[in-house]
Order: structure tokens, then sequence, then C-alpha cells
């Protein structure tokens, strides 16, 4: 059996170092933020080539702060994606705002700055572009779109930890950088967290602000906040785990390099970055045109498979919106018919890859090209 995921091996691996940072949380009796989630956003900012970081409770908190921070509400608008998770349009919701989809490219699967241009409108406040699966969004032209039009740019980068465009980091870029740090991600707390990056300081304050019932100091609070904090336990592991990050990272694309060299024949279309990006595969999913009966071929065979993500998000109940219904965004409809997300992780072993590959091959019905 190869698993999709594999936490208690990597948790095997460094829990000297994790039970020593817990017990020492434990002792000190200081429980939220406090001095170990100070010295993460420390080195977790300077890690992304930001000047500030916040750390929060989730990834979807992040996403949140992140919107208030930047002034939106109610009657904006924020251009985004639907090949993402539900938390990226959710945050939007929460913040009073309505998401606008636009298609992402069909090669690098990620926002397609030719819709967005074509998207803006008199109520658009921001541009919410998502680094699906550990590559960064083509984020110059966003950019460019975004400084015409006097918008602001949110990355969410929950899948991005340490990814790069063009010798920039996730987090670093937009105005704003929204991380996840739910246990299955490249770099993962042991419960739920998350963190906003930016290089503004009014904006690092005010999420400083949101995240903590909006006190500028006990019992004094100053604005409308959210109790979206981060215990100190998480920033403890996450300290931990800062100081392998960039291993594991480099494991995890020697994978995907292997994945790459397995399946080259396939006639699959697989993970296509840039020249001048740095992927960091949270992700190695393949578009396969007979995907449901690839997943069964493969978990008969032992393989844990995924699926990121089977259903758009403008086309899940919850979060239907008239005015985008099933054929308003062909290629992310189509890639969520045929993604099929393979067993990724720093510990997975090149023989392990290989079954992979081999089941792969023997599923029904596909030629190599």
């Amino acid at each position: 059996m190869i698993p999709f995921l594999d936490l208690k091996t990597q948790y095997r691996q460094i829990k000297p170092q994790v039970d020593d940072a817990v017990l020492r949380v434990m002792e000190s009796g200081q429980y939220v933020l406090g001095p170990q989630v100070e010295a993460f956003e420390e080195r977790f900012a300077a890690y992304c080539g930001a000047s500030h970081c916040r750390a929060v409770n989730s990834g979807t908190s992040a996403l949140h702060l992140a919107l208030l921070a930047a002034g939106v509400g109610p009657g904006d608008e924020v251009i985004t994606v639907s090949m993402t998770f539900v938390a990226t349009a959710a945050a939007i919701l929460y913040a009073g705002a309505q998401p606008v989809y636009v298609d992402v490219d069909p090669v690098t699967w990620t926002m397609d700055p030719a819709r967005v241009a074509a998207a803006v409108t008199p109520r658009t406040k921001a541009i919410l572009p998502v680094h699906l699966h550990g590559l960064m969004a083509d984020m110059d032209p966003i950019m460019d779109i975004a400084r015409r039009h006097g918008l602001v740019v949110i990355e969410d980068a929950a899948q991005a930890h340490g990814a790069e465009y063009k010798g920039r980091r996730a987090g670093s870029i937009g105005d704003l950088g929204c991380f996840s740090f739910y246990p299955g991600k490249n770099l993962g707390a042991y419960g739920e967290g998350g963190a906003v990056t930016t290089s503004r300081a009014d904006l690092a304050q005010r999420i400083a602000l949101l995240r903590d019932w909006g006190q500028a100091s006990k019992y004094n609070h100053v604005i409308a906040g959210y109790n979206y904090r981060m215990d100190a336990i998480q920033g403890a592991v996450l300290n931990v785990k800062m100081d392998y990050i960039e291993e594991w990272t480099e494991a995890r694309r020697a994978v995907g390099a292997r994945y790459d060299q397995l399946l080259a024949s396939s006639g699959l279309a697989r993970p296509n970055p840039p020249a001048h990006s740095r992927h960091v595969y949270h992700v190695y999913a393949i578009s396969h045109p007979r995907r449901d009966v690839a997943l069964k071929t493969l978990q008969a065979a032992g393989v844990g498979v995924g699926i990121h993500y089977p259903v758009p998000v403008h086309l899940q109940k919850a979060y239907a919106d008239l005015r985008f219904k099933p054929g308003s965004l062909p290629v992310t409809e189509r890639l969520a018919g045929e993604f099929l997300s393979l067993p990724i992780y720093p510990e997975l072993a090149p023989e392990q890859a290989e079954y992979v590959a081999r089941a792969l091959d023997a599923v029904p019905g596909v030629e190599a090209a």
C-alpha cells in the first residue's frame, strides 16, 4: 500500500525536537500567540521575502482578514478562480463581497491573466489569484492589470509555501499573501493554522488588530475584530519545521521530477511549470481522460490517490451563482473531470513512484503518445 500522504513518518523523523518544543510551551503557561508565534512570524516572513507575517488560526481566516484589511466589503467584487478549494470563495463572501470567476490557463492550470482584464468592472476591488498545487500564477500581468485599475492583489498561497515566480517567493508579490498550515500542507501544523504576509506595515498592523478582537491593548478594542489567533503550540511546531522546509521542498521536487520522467511517454497532461517558476508540488496532478477508471485502477493496486478538485466552486450547491452556469468556465470544468492527484511527499521512495507509474500505465483504454 502506498498512502496518498504520510504524516506519521515525518513526525517520527523530528519527534525529539517537536516533543521538546511542545513541552516547553506547556511549561511556559503562554498558550495563545506569545513568543513562539512571534518567532515563527519573523522566520516565515523572511522565508517568503516579505517584511511582515501575522499568524492566524487557519488559511481561511488568513484570506478573510486579508480581504478586510484591504478594504474589501459589501458591494465589492473580487476576481478569482473556481479551480480552488471553497475557502477562497467563502472568504470573499465572509467579507460581504462577490466572487467573480475567470477561467484558468489550459497549460499551467492557474488564473489566466488574459481573462482578468475583461472581468474588471467599476465594482472590482481586488484580484485573488490562487497558486494551485504549488505553482504560482502568472503574477506580472496580474499585477499590471491591478496597478492600471487601482486594485489590491491578494495571493492565495495556501498550497505554495516556498514557490517562486521569477525569483520572488509566494506571498511577496501581491499586496498580501495568505497561507494555510493545515497538517497536510508542505509546511503543516499539528492542527489548524494560517498566516498573512505583506510588506506594508499598515496592512500588517490591521491584520494584527483584526485577529485579536480589534485590541490595541488588553480590553482596548479600537475596531471590531475576530478570534483568529494562532495558538502557541502550532507556532512551536512550525518553528521546528522551518528548519526542514527547504530540505522537504527539494525532496518533493525530486519526486515530481521522477514522475515527469516516468510519465513522459504516457500522453497524459502533467504539471508544466514555466522555466521561471519553482513548483513546490503540494499536489502532483495529472489530467487523465479516463480519470474515474484510473482512480479505481490505482486504488485497486493499493495506491492512494486524490482529486483536487472534482467540482469547481461555481458548480457547488452551497456557492452557486446564477452568473456562472455549467459551461461558463470550460477549461476549469474539463480539468475538474480529469484531474487525478498522485502520492507525493518528501519521504516517497523512488521505487514507490515507479510502482505508481506502472499502476497508471495499466489503466485500460489509454494509449501512450
